[in-house]
């Protein structure tokens, strides 16, 4: 049964929330051991690319944004690019003019694994393989699959079977059930050569040829040198002033910019308190800012994890991951026990200033965020869920420091969701009248099929740490996923 209080903690020294029980222990031990919050944060994600396959791995992409003690923030980019070989021209021939979903031509280099090594190289005190040690163990010995990790795979088996390779690995035809183990000895002996040999082991020789080689076997164009060129970068957050906070996200190639040109345009609404009219205006405002996002990257929407957390010391971290749709590009690496991303499906058509080309970043779903009170952290927050993490951070930041509510009932309360247009869908819950005035304004119900579950709109799933005024710390985790909150 689900106890809704391992969903939020108080704590006066450390706060740790993420999408998985599993995942908040790894981040526990490794505070407990004397890692710093982006150990911590490293532990976990490693974690949850075992736990939920679904969502990341080391075959997806990797951002975070740090706020150090002194309230220095730097924001960290660890997408991958498209391969070399992309071809706009070629792409431009495709139906429709873009790369479809689940495509070969969709897989871009993973960043994730070079992204755990970048930022323990500035922020890390653990040794390397001690990150990697709980997710080793998870994979090799097997685990409880959580419930809601249980139902995604279920309703994404199909896409599976296209691989048998992928198919084999997560079992289509009798994927497992809540509760039952899971385990994944390939992934394990992987991730061990990689906290042996480091993250280089990934990029270079055997690895780097057996994800080249599963990839072109598809007919598709990512090579071993494409991996061996990947790079991410620390780079300069953006800022936007909002009801007494400044609120951090990603540059592009991110669409964080949506978030704080939603905020930028409700300060007129910061006492509204909810009315009808106020969430009227907070939709409206969103879908201009998502529309003008739209210039200049595209649409998709994807799945993604989300680890928040403070050390001892006041370092904050909000790391997210993500393979982006659900298991990816659905093609699997035979014998190392993960799929990769396909990212290249948020490229636009050519022409677009998103468009496709070889070693190009594409337009990217993950915003991890944060945001300063009087120049020290307030609060690090995400919302996976591809289109819905700007929309949820907007409802999210909005409830919080227009609103005024407490953390535990803002992260609960119910949402809506733009399908795109002006298709809106609401959440079980969502107020009667708020929903009434949405509708005579004409967002009308989403048409059948849109939403990211297969025609059932999902609502995001957020991660929240907050700064209270006595200086301790609120964690809370969404009741919508399988995570928790840990304080100590």
């Amino acid at each position: 049964m689900d106890d809704p209080d391992r969903r939020f903690a108080i704590g006066s020294v450390s706060m740790i929330a993420t999408g998985h029980p599993l995942a908040a222990a790894a981040a526990r031990h490794a505070l407990a051991e004397g890692g710093s919050a982006v150990d911590a944060a490293v532990a976990a994600d490693a974690v949850l690319g075992v736990v939920e396959p679904m969502a990341t791995g080391i075959g997806g992409d990797l951002l975070a944004m740090i706020v150090e003690p002194d309230g220095q923030a730097v924001a960290y980019n660890g997408t991958g690019r498209a391969p070399a070989s992309l071809s706009a021209e070629r792409v431009a021939q495709m139906p429709g003019g873009r790369i479809p979903e689940r495509h070969p031509w969709s897989v871009t280099v993973p960043g994730a694994v070079c992204g755990w090594h970048d930022l323990h190289q500035r922020y890390g005190r653990l040794e390397w393989p001690r990150l990697l040690r709980d997710a080793i163990t998870l994979a090799r010995t097997g685990f409880a699959v959580a419930p809601v990790a249980a139902r995604e795979w279920k309703l994404f088996e199909p896409v599976l079977k296209a691989d048998p390779t992928a198919a084999a690995l997560y079992r289509h035809g009798r994927v497992p059930a809540a509760g039952e183990v899971f385990a994944n000895p390939e992934l394990a002996e992987f991730l061990a050569r990689i906290a042996r040999d480091g993250y280089r082991a990934f990029y270079d020789g055997s690895a780097a040829e057996a994800m080249a080689a599963a990839v072109r076997a598809r007919g598709g164009l990512l090579g071993a040198d494409d991996l061996a060129a990947h790079a991410g970068n620390f780079c300069v957050p953006l800022r936007g002033e909002f009801c007494g906070v400044t609120v951090l996200e990603c540059p592009p190639n991110t669409h964080g910019c949506a978030v704080i040109d939603a905020l930028l345009s409700l300060e007129a609404f910061a006492r509204e308190e909810g009315t009808p009219q106020a969430v009227a205006a907070l939709v409206e405002a969103t879908g201009r800012a998502l529309q003008t996002a739209s210039k200049t990257v595209a649409d998709p929407s994807g799945n993604t994890v989300c680890t928040v957390i403070v050390d001892r010391d006041g370092l904050a971290i909000t790391l997210m991951s993500s393979i982006f749709k659900r298991f990816g590009s659905a093609i699997a690496v035979p014998g190392l026990g993960f799929v990769l991303q396909n990212r290249g499906f948020g490229f636009s058509a050519p022409g677009h200033p998103n468009g496709p080309a070889g070693g190009k970043r594409p337009y990217h779903t993950v915003i991890p965020a944060a945001c300063l009170r009087e120049g020290r952290f307030h609060a690090g927050l995400g919302v996976v869920g591809g289109l819905m993490q700007p929309q949820g951070q907007v409802q999210l930041l909005t409830r919080l420091f227009a609103w005024g509510e407490p953390l535990r009932e803002a992260i609960a309360a119910p949402r809506w969701r733009l399908e795109g247009g002006r298709a809106l869908a609401l959440e079980t819950g969502f107020p009667a009248d708020a929903a009434a005035l949405l509708r005579e304004r004409g967002f009308g119900e989403p048409a059948a099929g849109e939403g990211d579950l297969a025609g059932r709109s999902d609502f995001g799933g957020a991660q929240v740490v907050l700064r209270l005024p006595d200086g301790s710390l609120a964690g809370a985790s969404d009741p919508r996923k399988d995570g928790v909150a840990l304080a100590d």
